[in-house]
């Protein structure tokens, strides 16, 4: 058994929730999960035991009741017993039409951190998965830094994802190990701050920012190019979505945080810089959930040819995201088992836009597969 917390009842967390669910109930197979039926721990053993939200009108309510604001087929009825609790925001919902509430509105952050940790220590998870919306953050770079904001009551300087983050930590110190999954860009895997308390506090930190639809493709296109020594003259990659995170990202500040994941991945993979606008472009609301995805690539093959790479699609975002969600939280425990605190490379390699810790590279995903399966004890697939 392996009990999930989730931070953020947005689109992806409910996705992941009815997901999981309706898995358990036989309704639907097991796509979009990538070591689907392979790992010891089953997706049947995932239990959600609790949810944390800053939307006004989402806190209070069941999972089950939020959930019918981005499914529209049934709901499992076991998300009935799981109520959304306030949590923290620090402005990561400003600029949006969302009506915040959060602790550190009645108290300190430091009183904060400890009502989140005496929750937990009621709740029992051991996987803890932030969802949150895209936030701009400066990382800390050294524990002390982190724990004077804290103690200081410092809320211009920190963000939700930190302050949970540093509560996660203060969690597994009490009960002896607990892991911390964070799909959104502020850098947690890649802060030496929260590595090194992950660490001394029995953390597992799966991180930073997760890979799903044009990233993991760029970088697999990039990596065949590379292998055949074409050289890339210049890269054109974007996504237009509707839905909340997207809205959130028309942010200036935000933006940044997603491009510089984003990005990261084109001097990892060809060993060079080259020209490249790789970045969120845009929010149109009709389109949803289902993303516009966009790639144009030209490159210098043999004898001076020019050759060009022209890639469209429609990606639903939230479900994909959502299925690697199934996968990590699975993930996470197995880790506190093997006792391997601080941050997990050959899982962030293969699930994360900027795998953590700092200065790790992306790799292609085809190679960061085999390392995930080696690291939880599988056997290769295609070695």
């Amino acid at each position: 058994m392996v009990r999930a917390l989730i931070l953020g009842q947005g689109f992806v967390a409910s996705i992941f929730a009815i997901g999981v669910e309706r898995i358990k109930r036989g309704e639907i197979d097991c796509y979009g999960v990538p070591l689907a039926n392979e790992l010891p721990i089953k997706i049947e053993d995932i239990e959600i035991v609790g949810s944390y939200d800053v939307d006004k009108s989402k806190i209070g309510k069941t999972i089950y009741e939020v959930a019918k604001n981005y499914w529209d087929g049934e709901i499992p009825e076991t998300l009935k017993n799981v109520t959304i609790r306030k949590g923290i925001h620090l402005r990561s919902l400003r600029n949006l039409p969302i009506e915040a509430e959060g602790l550190e509105d009645e108290m300190s952050l430091k009183e904060a951190v400890e009502k989140l940790v005496e929750e937990w220590k009621e709740l029992k998870p051991d996987v803890i998965v932030n969802t949150c919306t895209t936030e701009a953050f400066v990382p800390f770079g050294n524990k002390e830094e982190l724990i004077k904001a804290i103690e200081e009551n410092n809320k211009d300087r920190l963000t939700a994802t930190q302050v949970y983050a540093y509560a996660a930590a203060l969690y597994a110190k009490e009960v002896g190990g607990a892991a911390f999954v964070n799909t959104i860009p502020t850098l947690i895997a890649n802060d030496p701050a929260f590595v090194e308390l992950a660490k001394e506090c029995d953390l597992v930190i799966f991180g930073d920012d997760g890979a799903t639809g044009a990233t993991p493709l760029t970088a697999d296109v990039l990596a065949h190019l590379a292998q055949r020594n074409r050289y890339v003259k210049d890269i054109a990659q974007f996504n237009i979505g509707g839905n909340n995170d997207f809205l959130a990202l028309t942010d200036k500040e935000r933006n940044k945080s997603k491009e510089y994941t984003k990005s990261s991945i084109v001097k990892d993979i060809l060993g060079y810089d080259t020209p490249h606008y790789i970045k969120p472009t845009g929010y149109l609301e009709p389109l949803g959930d289902k993303k516009f995805i966009s790639m144009h690539m030209e490159y210098i093959s043999f004898n001076g040819a020019v050759d060009e790479l022209i890639i469209n699609g429609r990606i639903n975002d939230s479900p994909a995201l959502a299925g690697l969600l199934v996968d990590l939280v699975r993930l996470g425990k197995i880790a506190i088992d093997k006792k391997e605190f601080g941050t997990v490379y050959p899982v962030n390699a293969f699930y994360m836009k900027n795998p953590g810790p700092k200065d790790m590279p992306n790799i292609p995903r085809t190679i960061a597969y085999e390392k995930l399966r080696m690291w939880a004890g599988l056997k290769p697939r295609w070695l």
